[in-house]
């Protein structure tokens, strides 16, 4: 059997250990109980089973989206229709049976990852069986698998692609050659079209220093090299940072431009400093709100005895029956569990004991490194990133670059199992000493257990407050005893699992065990370990009725009796895309990144003011009981018109409701934002007759004080489509057309075919200035980075094309002289 096979079948092998051991949520005709994928993934892709075969492979990249559905009009300038070029998505969701094709997608990503993983254990010189044992650790460590109870299925589906990244770049370094340089171009740009950009980032800096490292380490081994050999591996190392640039401009150009004035960009107004007498706000998140999924110092002890503070789970419903207590750590909340298994964590000293090469001391940095950064404010590491290095102060949760230490402990526990397995090695008495550690390790653990167990008045005691502080999902006096007897028992369990390792280790030594049946065992009890735990995130309840897209009586009667023009505001705690998919507009639809100026008018937000008309919210859905106590807040101006036959929902109709174009006679300048919003929340506001600018009108308009009301019946809108707005105008004097729609520069427009400027009018929305007569205004949405983004990417791809029929073209070459 050549080389190439026995790698394929270790692959086969890893595939069906995967599919075995994730079974539960492969067969079946439930979902899984998370609502980030009920709510939002699972409506994305579930119509991609209706799709014909030839329909899967159709790639339209013309132009950037604008959403008319949700959130009241939605883009991010085209930076996610990349989302394209991942063909292997839509064809598992549509050749799988839904709703398991979430889960079949989720778990071909993990092996996907595990894959790659493998093959960079096998690069740095791990058997084959230490290194499907690392492909293991990346696909079952319950970090990354945890992710499922959140929901995160992007997320998974991006981390894959990061063992590929440094598989790619060490293959450069060891080559040297440009073509496998520009692989790890392209890999990082993959998993940047992934749209998990977090993840994607966070691969790019560990990829960054791991490039710095190997480049220094080249030039420190080959002195001989000189300045030529520095110079060609800086030259390589630019060609790959600028290639990564180019093929991922699609998303990259865009993104960089939609986000600087989102509530995490450049001009969030966040991060206030003051230099010299000056202030100056840096942007990006909050500092409190980017730290706060920092992970506690104490919550390392979680690395060894996983439910040392309760076990995570989706705030979708109450606990499964396997959760006895649910976390309650620092952070705010955690959907996820910081476990690697125990046994890479027994492996990963042999390494650094007895093979200190450049891959240990690398894959130690990613443990040592990832962990210190995943601690976030608990640290100056992060806090001085946070201030001075570019990007960071744009995401939250530093916990979720965990990934990389998982990597880490991967390869140093393929490398320690070779080591373990090696007999010169164990003859030693370095080896003698960490088998001692070994053995030790559930003595420890028993001593812990032996000390909870006889001082539990004293430490409930000393840890009341912390043992019973209430988190946002459970209070009441009997979490104490709960959380305590929880801790107990996981302690107790730790203890008897590192026992068992011990007892597996202390046989092979003693040579009860054969070097063949100990990587067996050593499998074995991994994979009850953190099976154990990983089922606590694998929880499935019956597909709901809204995610098989069963119109309800609500939803017929909106579809019946509203124009597209008009938007609907559930407020009734329902998933407004139920609404959005089935074409009718929402409102709102929650998203931690909004624009600026979207997100100020909703915190200023209300019901009783002209700023629902504004936005053309014709209809508010309630539950019944909620509206009986509400009724009378709301007034005259919501009115019920329909109630479902269950009379569990009503749907209200606001009889202020604006169309979605109107013509304004009067405008007031107002620069100030805080009284430019005090004025749309005054219910007197009449947007009808007066609009809120923030620059001078080009010619002349009304007195805002004196000001009538000009006839809507004037506007009529001809078009109305994502990205192409016509309206008809017929304008009795000077005016501003207003659109109901939100401003924003990709954004253009034309009156009679000649272009104009678009105004932000009424803080969100946009306007055209018009003069007396008929006009026709066209506003189509045609972002410039959007488009400079895409021919650099298409000439990348062009470029690579070229470059990989050159490899294929050497390596048949090379072939045919052998």
């Amino acid at each position: 059997m050549t080389e190439r096979r026995k790698d394929l079948m270790v692959m086969l092998a890893l595939l069906m250990l995967l599919i075995l051991f994730f079974s539960k949520i492969l067969f079946t005709s439930k979902i899984i109980r998370a609502p980030d994928i009920i709510n939002e993934f699972y409506w994305g892709v579930k119509g991609m089973a209706g799709w014909s075969f030839w329909s899967l492979f159709k790639i339209d990249i013309s132009t950037a989206s604008w959403n008319p559905f949700v959130n009241s009009g939605y883009t991010n300038e085209g930076g996610d229709v990349s989302g394209q070029f991942l063909l292997f998505q839509r064809i598992i969701f549509h050749f799988f049976p839904s709703p398991a094709n979430v889960a079949w997608y989720i778990v071909s990503s993990l092996f996907f990852g595990a894959v790659g993983m493998y093959c960079c254990c096998r690069l740095t010189g791990a058997s084959r069986a230490a290194s499907f044992l690392g492909g293991v650790i990346f696909a079952l460590a319950p970090e990354n698998v945890s992710l499922i109870n959140a929901g995160h299925v992007i997320k998974i589906a991006t981390i894959a692609y990061a063992p590929w990244a440094f598989w790619s770049l060490e293959q450069a370094f060891r080559s040297r050659r440009i073509f496998w340089f520009m692989i790890t171009s392209v890999v990082l740009a993959f998993q940047f079209f992934g749209g998990h950009w977090q993840i994607a980032y966070y691969t790019c800096l560990a990829v960054g220093v791991y490039a710095i490292a190997r480049t220094i380490g080249i030039l420190l081994e080959e002195r001989g090299g000189g300045k030529l050999l520095a110079a060609k591996l800086m030259g390589l190392n630019l060609v790959m940072s600028v290639f990564f640039l180019t093929t991922v401009a699609i998303s990259l150009v865009p993104l960089a431009s939609w986000s600087k004035n989102t509530n995490r960009g450049g001009n969030s107004g966040a991060n206030v400093v003051t230099t010299s007498g000056t202030t100056q706000a840096k942007g990006g998140l909050d500092r409190d709100e980017a730290m706060s999924w920092s992970l506690p110092p104490e919550e390392l002890a979680a690395l060894v005895i996983p439910g040392f503070f309760g076990f995570s789970r989706q705030e979708g419903g109450d606990n499964p029956p396997n959760i006895s207590s649910y976390y309650w750590g620092r952070m705010r909340f955690t959907q996820t569990v910081s476990y690697m298994g125990l046994l890479p964590l027994l492996l990963v000293p042999l390494p650094l004991i007895f093979r200190r090469n450049k891959y240990t001391w690398l894959a130690l940095a990613a443990v040592v490194v990832g962990v210190l950064f995943s601690m976030g404010k608990y640290t100056p590491f992060y806090n001085f990133l946070f201030d001075y290095f570019p990007g960071i102060n744009r995401f939250r949760v530093p916990k979720m670059i965990m990934f990389i230490p998982v990597m880490g402990h991967g390869v140093l526990a393929a490398m320690g199992l070779d080591i373990l397995t090696d007999p010169e090695v164990r003859g030693t008495k370095a080896f003698g000493r960490y088998l001692l550690g070994v053995m030790l390790l559930p003595v420890a653990l028993l001593l812990l257990l032996a000390a909870e167990l006889s001082g539990r008045d004293y430490w409930l005691g000393q840890f009341y407050e912390l043992l019973a502080q209430p988190t946002r999902f459970e209070q009441g006096p009997q979490l104490l005893v709960q959380r305590w007897n929880n801790l107990v028992v996981e302690t107790g369990i730790a203890a008897g699992l590192a026992a068992l390792f011990a007892a597996a280790f202390g046989a092979f030594q003693r040579r009860w065990l054969t070097a063949g049946v100990l990587p067996v065992v050593l499998l074995v009890l991994f994979l009850a370990d953190v099976g154990r735990i990983n089922s606590k995130f694998m929880f499935l309840v019956d597909e709901p009725q809204k995610a098989k897209g069963e119109k309800t009586p609500v939803m017929q009667y909106l579809l019946a009796h509203k124009s597209n023009q008009y938007r609907v505001l559930p407020m009734d705690g329902g998933d407004p895309m139920q609404y959005a998919t089935i074409g009718i507009p929402v409102m709102f639809t929650s998203n931690p990144v909004q624009q600026r100026r979207w997100q100020e008018f909703l915190d200023a937000f209300s019901l009783a003011s002209a700023m629902p008309d504004m936005v053309n919210v014709k209809y508010l859905i309630y539950g019944a009981a909620q509206y009986a106590q509400e009724k009378a807040q709301l007034g005259a101006k919501y009115q019920p018109v329909f109630q479902a036959p269950d009379g569990g929902e009503i749907v209200l109709q606001n009889k202020t409701a604006l169309p979605k174009g109107w013509l304004v006679p009067a405008v007031a300048q107002i620069n100030d934002l805080q009284q430019a919003l005090g004025i749309l929340q005054n219910p007197a506001f009449d947007p009808h007759k007066v609009a809120i600018v923030e620059s001078p009108a080009p010619f002349p308009m009304a007195d805002p004080n004196s000001a009538a009301v000009l006839l809507s019946d004037s506007v009529a809108v001809t078009t109305y489509e994502g990205e192409h707005i016509a309206v008809s105008a017929s304008v009795p004097q000077n005016a501003l057309l207003v659109l109901g729609e939100k401003y924003y520069k990709g954004w253009k427009a034309t009156v009679d075919g000649k272009p104009t400027e678009i105004y932000p009018v009424d803080h969100i929305l946009r306007g055209v200035y018009l003069t007396p007569g008929d006009h026709k205004v066209e506003f189509v949405f045609d972002p410039l980075p959007f488009k400079v983004g895409k021919w650099l990417t298409l000439a990348s791809f062009a470029f690579f094309a070229c470059l990989l029929g050159r490899e294929v073209w050497i390596r048949r070459g090379k072939r045919e002289q052998g």
